[in-house]
């Protein structure tokens, strides 16, 4: 069975995204902060008339902040039902694949551990394949 990936950047490194979640790849202009949210929240956005929750990954892997810049990346994404936008480095390409992910096998960071549901090789590297829920979840999760 073929199977469709996202390849994007987050904090320096190339990982993938199952394109089962991904509505789009856009570029996002305006985040509006909203006070007494989780950290790793970085606002709202508007896009098609709808309004998206903006993740800053590297907040929700809880290595920092990403710089605010004029136009930022965002992989838009479904979970339950709610559209968020994933604040990425770079986007680089969607690839398909004839096997599907394999273990990691590799000691992770505490935040790489909690989102990445597995790896994928893709053009001879190793990618670690991100769950797009737990990215939404961010590190708050760790202590549940």
């Amino acid at each position: 069975m073929e199977r469709l990936y996202l390849i994007v950047g987050i904090a320096g490194q190339r990982v993938a995204l199952s394109t089962h979640f991904v509505e789009s790849v856009v570029e996002i202009d305006v985040v509006t902060p909203v006070p007494l949210v989780a950290p790793h929240i970085a606002g709202l956005a508007a896009l098609r008339s709808r309004v998206l929750t903006i993740v800053d990954t590297l907040a929700a892997l809880d290595l920092g902040r990403m710089e605010q810049a004029d136009v930022m990346e965002a992989v838009i994404v479904t979970i339950d039902g709610h559209l968020y936008g994933l604040l990425v480095e770079d986007v680089e390409d969607v690839v398909e694949l004839n096997s599907g992910p394999t273990p990691v096998c590799a000691v992770l960071d505490a935040g790489w551990s909690r989102v990445t549901s597995g790896m994928v090789e893709i053009d001879g590297d190793a990618l670690l394949l991100i769950d797009p829920a737990a990215l939404v979840l961010g590190p708050s999760a760790l202590a549940a």
